[in-house]
């Protein structure tokens, strides 16, 4: 995704952009490589056979030393694979977004491809503090599907029954939401957003134990609002 000269982000995906991008990147960071390049979103006037092979010859090259992409649908992976495998994919995914759940999870399961989930507490809706009177008026999620009526009662409904099982290992809701991302088999990592110090010090506490089945079972039982 690159700026244009009126500061409007567009995808752009193609081999001359990624290279241009990778040079500019590497001089920024002052590094002679750099270990994960993902390509962010499918650029539909770029053959993804063409934005792919790119990576592949960067990490051939030695400037990436894994490759990946994000927000790609298995169809996209696999095109992807014939050409080189896929070490990585970012997708979103928690609670209330589990449509990867169908056919991503289990192809990446398959291909042995890593996968690191990004808003695994949907940019604060999950974190059990959420409050729509709060956001700046020129913030995004006022405008986003996800925040709009009804969903956004429902969600807030769902944060609420499931309280007694954070209560109960003693976590925050936000503890929780990503426990339950970490703990699906097919998941690497999760991207856990933070604005302050504190933020941090509690989401660390999402990882190093485990909801046990009962609960897990509970929480999907909640979920069945959002089927």
């Amino acid at each position: 995704m690159v700026w244009d000269e009126r500061r409007r982000v567009k995808i752009h995906a193609s081999p001359e952009s990624i290279l241009k991008e990778i040079d500019n990147s590497l001089r920024r960071l002052q590094t002679d490589y750099i270990d994960l390049y993902q390509i962010h979103w499918h650029d539909p006037e770029t053959a993804v056979e063409d934005s792919w092979g790119t990576l592949v010859r960067l990490k051939e090259s030695g400037k990436v030393r894994h490759i990946g992409v994000c927000n790609y649908d298995v169809p996209l992976l696999e095109r992807c694979r014939v050409i080189a495998p896929v070490q990585s994919l970012q997708p979103p995914y928690n609670m209330l977004r589990r449509k990867i759940e169908k056919e991503i999870l289990p192809y990446c399961l398959l291909h042995k491809i890593g996968v690191v989930a990004y808003s695994p507490m949907q940019a604060g809706l999950l974190t059990g503090k959420f409050d729509f009177n709060k956001l700046a008026p020129d913030d995004w999620r006022r405008k986003n599907p996800y925040f709009q009526e009804p969903f956004l009662s429902q969600a807030m409904k769902f944060t609420d029954n499931i309280m007694p099982v954070a209560d109960k290992y003693k976590k925050t809701i936000g503890q929780i939401a990503v426990a339950w991302v970490l703990q699906n088999p097919a998941i690497t990592s999760a991207i856990v957003g933070a604005r302050t110090v504190e933020q941090v010090e509690v989401n660390v506490c999402a990882f190093g134990f485990s909801l046990r089945d009962e609960d897990i079972q509970f929480i999907r039982n909640e979920l069945q609002t959002f089927a």
